[in-house]
Formats: C-alpha cells, structure tokens, sequence
C-alpha cells in the first residue's frame, strides 16, 4: 500500500514510516518541517519526501498522489504557553486536518488513521464509594495552592478511586490543545460519513521514546525529565507526583498506526472508530521520574509542589478495544523503555542550530 504519512519527518511520524516500510508498505512522507518542530533539518526517514504544509491545498494535492491511505501524524502538541497560542493550534491542527481531507476527499483516498490523543477525556475515570463512576470538574485554584490535588467527588467531596477510562467516556477537552484534538476526530468522522471513507482516530496516551523534542513548552513530560538529566539537573516533578499516566513506547505506537491501518478496509464504509492507545500498564509521573533518572545515573528528582493550569490529575488507558480488533500488543515494557530512553538521543528544540 502506498500510505501519506503527515508529519513524517517528526518524532512519531518518523518512527510510523519506518513502521510503514518494515512492513512492506511504500512511505511518502508530508512535512512543511517548521522551525518550531525543527530549528534544523532533520534526519528524513527512508521514504519519498515531499516539503510542504498540510494547511496548504496544493501541497496536499501533489502528496496525495497515487496514495491508498493517509496516516495523519502533523500537529501543534502539548499544553502550551498560554492562550495566546489559541490561533496556531487550531491553525494547524484543525485546519490542517480539514485541508487534507477535503483534498482526500477531491482524490479518492478513502482510508484514515489519525493522530488523536487522550487529552479529549479531560480528567479519567473515577469513582466514588457512594456514588459510584462519577466525573470531576476542573481542579480550582485555591485547591491547588493548597496542595489538594486530588479531585472530589462532585456530589459529596469523598476520595475517588481512579481507573481506566473507555473510548465511551464523554469528551471532556479541558485546554486548546484538547479542544482541536476533539475538533479533529469529529472532523474526521463528517468526512468518513460524507464520503463513505473509514477512519480511525488513535487516541494517543504518554509518548516517549528515542527521538522526542527536548528543551520545549510543547514536549511531554518524559521529554522535560530526560532533558533535565542531560544537563545534570534534578527533574523536577509537579504537585505531589502522584499524577498517574499511561507512558507507552513510540515503537509501540508505530506498530498501532499499522495495525490500525491493516483492519480498515474490514470495517463497514462511513464509519470513524476511536481507539485508545496506551500501554496498560499505569505509573505515577514521580515513579516514572524516579526509574528515567536512576537509569540515567540521577540525580533524583525533586518533587516541587508546582501546577499547571488546565493539566488533568489522573488519566489511564483502557486500550482492550484497540488489542481485540486489531491483534495488536504493546511489546516494549515500562522499565526497558525508560533504560533506553534515558540513554537515547533527542531532538534538537526551536532555536537551536
């Protein structure tokens, strides 16, 4: 299959083609390589390059070419510094994204794996001893300076038990960067009901891995960890560090792409399905924090007290969906990621030579 990969050239769009091309598929790869996501030219996959942006109609048109499918990786990621940043992450990611389908849509390409996130969730699932599964609203402020980071429940203020959140969880976009990943799904699913296309939204848990952007507001938090470690510093963990995430390896989620993309012309025309994507193996982020530094030799991590507005507090994966109608297993385990991690090279951030 000849498969468009937006967004080859970055950090997990990079390792799909190579998880493209081990499979036998022909890779070409869409990327305008912006200075923000690349201060230098990168390393290019093994794959036909085409430079240009996925906002821009005729560049799509060109690189969609004698195309059977589109892998859709290019984004603005992460939380950002402020709202300021509103108008670029819609720019690109949902414009963007209406741009390449609509040009999809002009050419005949009716397969779609696409790069969701689980940000879409807002906070993960809890539950309450008298009440049972409930939703928590926004952590406020004056909690968060007192270092109550845990949410209530909402009807009677008790502890919550956290656990894994299903793709029938309701949408709960707390920040922009969330709100254009959901704007993304649904745009993807207008598109597969209007032109009977199939489309898969993967809804991406904590990725790390060789590769990730270091020094960046927009980066992960494993990336922030590992950065700090190369320049001899402590990471420094937020709130108490009790955060619980689902950190799953970019290999791992290179191999979704493709088994994603392998299952779509078995699903019924029209139809967009979303698939979480995460290891299944949930860790604290000071746990996580404290495994990366001790394999990279420390220092250990600092625990701060600190907060981000607009971050979650507990979010997990339930990816059974995405293992039973795929096939497909995350192979590379917690600790042996972290090892490698902790050694493996990182992207150059904005700015840099």
């Amino acid at each position: 299959m000849r498969v468009l990969v937006t967004g080859g050239a970055g950090f997990i769009g990079s390792h799909v083609v190579s998880a493209l091309v081990a499979e036998g598929h022909e890779a070409v790869v869409l990327d305008a390589l912006l200075p923000a996501a690349h201060p230098g030219v990168p390393e290019l996959p093994d794959a036909e390059f085409v430079r240009g942006d996925v906002r821009n109609a005729e560049d799509v048109r060109g690189a969609l070419r004698g195309v059977d499918a589109v892998c859709h990786q290019a984004a603005m990621v992460g939380l950002g510094k402020g709202f300021s940043d509103a108008v670029a992450y819609v720019a690109c990611n949902d414009l963007g994204t209406a741009v390449l389908l609509a040009g999809m849509a002009e050419a005949g390409v009716g397969r779609l794996v696409q790069a969701g996130s689980m940000v879409v969730y807002g906070e993960g699932r809890y539950e309450c001893r008298a009440h049972g599964p409930v939703r928590p609203g926004p952590r406020a402020v004056a909690d968060l300076e007192a270092g109550r980071f845990e949410p209530g429940c909402p009807h009677c203020g008790a502890a919550l038990a956290p656990g894994l959140v299903g793709e029938e969880a309701p949408a709960d976009p707390r920040n922009v960067y969330a709100t254009t990943k959901l704007a993304q799904e649904h745009l993807a699913a207008a598109w597969a009901r209007a032109t009977g296309g199939r489309a898969v939204s993967l809804r991406y848990h904590n990725v790390y891995g060789p590769g990730m952007p270091r020094d960046t507001p927009y980066a992960g938090v494993a990336s922030y960890f590992r950065s700090a470690l190369a320049r001899g510093e402590a990471p420094r963990v937020f709130e108490d560090g009790g955060q619980r995430r689902d950190f799953v390896h970019v290999r791992d989620v290179a191999r979704a792409n493709t088994a994603a993309l392998a299952g779509l012309d078995a699903r019924p025309a029209g139809v967009h399905v979303p698939y979480n994507t995460g290891s299944g193996d949930p860790r604290t982020v000071g746990e996580m924090a404290a495994v990366l530094a001790a394999a990279h030799g420390g220092p250990g991590p600092v625990v701060t007290g600190e907060f981000r507005l607009g971050d979650v507090r507990h979010i997990t994966a339930d990816s059974d969906r995405l293992r039973r109608e795929t096939g497909w297993r995350p192979r590379v385990g917690f600790a042996e990621g972290m090892a490698e991690f902790a050694r493996a090279a990182q992207r150059a951030p904005s700015g840099d030579a």
